[in-house]
């Protein structure tokens, strides 16, 4: 873990150095867009959380119902995977407090919520880690395109919204991704010394 959080700060550190890139990246995708997609775009960036949050205690509860206990142990380590990708983007972005592109550039066309640091995405964290844990659960072709495809249209809206840099989206899906790796490897874990001892 010690040098994931290494890994990611090595990636700002490179994006400070290298600011155009970034920022040109973002006018293309912001200011160059098509409008008409706007309002879908919005709606995708606000499906993030409570899809996100929302599946596996939905999936959770629905297994406490039918007393499923294999149901139950995906829906928690899903869910620890999401919980595990938003402490640390709340840490890193608290801890590193980067200026939202549109505050920093005001030719950049604000378009949804975006209060709180830039880096790194936390919509776009939260829906990789979904998306990664899902697929790690139930690797099916039709449970992995559907459900990457939405993280990524998530992680390009954040853009197309001007409210983050292509490096706060980049970043924030490998958290994603590697929190609910890390999730689903001590699941493993747990379940190979106490399988006896289920606390799902």
């Amino acid at each position: 873990m010690k040098k994931f959080f290494i890994l990611i700060l090595l990636l700002y550190a490179t994006t400070l150095h290298s600011q155009n890139w970034d920022i040109n990246l973002l006018k293309q995708i912001n200011i160059e867009r098509n409008a008409s997609f706007d309002i879908s775009f919005k709606v995708i960036t606000e499906s993030s959380t409570p899809i996100s949050i929302g599946l596996p205690l939905l999936g959770y509860g629905i297994g406490l119902i039918k007393k499923d206990s294999v149901l139950k142990s995906h829906s928690f380590m899903i869910g620890a995977g999401v919980i595990t990708a938003i402490g640390v983007t709340t840490v890193l972005k608290y801890s590193i407090q980067r200026e939202r592109p549109f505050n920093t550039y005001p030719e950049i066309q604000k378009l949804s919520s975006g209060g709180s640091p830039s880096f790194p995405s936390g919509h776009t964290t939260e829906a990789f880690a979904l998306a990664t844990s899902l697929s790690l659960a139930c690797p099916k072709w039709y449970v992995v395109a559907p459900v990457y495809s939405w993280a990524i249209a998530v992680g390009y809206s954040r853009m197309h919204l001007g409210v983050h840099y292509p490096s706060d989206v980049i970043v924030g899906a490998l958290i994603g991704a590697g929190s609910a790796y890390l999730s689903f490897k001590v699941k493993k874990w747990y379940d190979r010394k106490y399988q006896h001892h289920v606390f799902y």
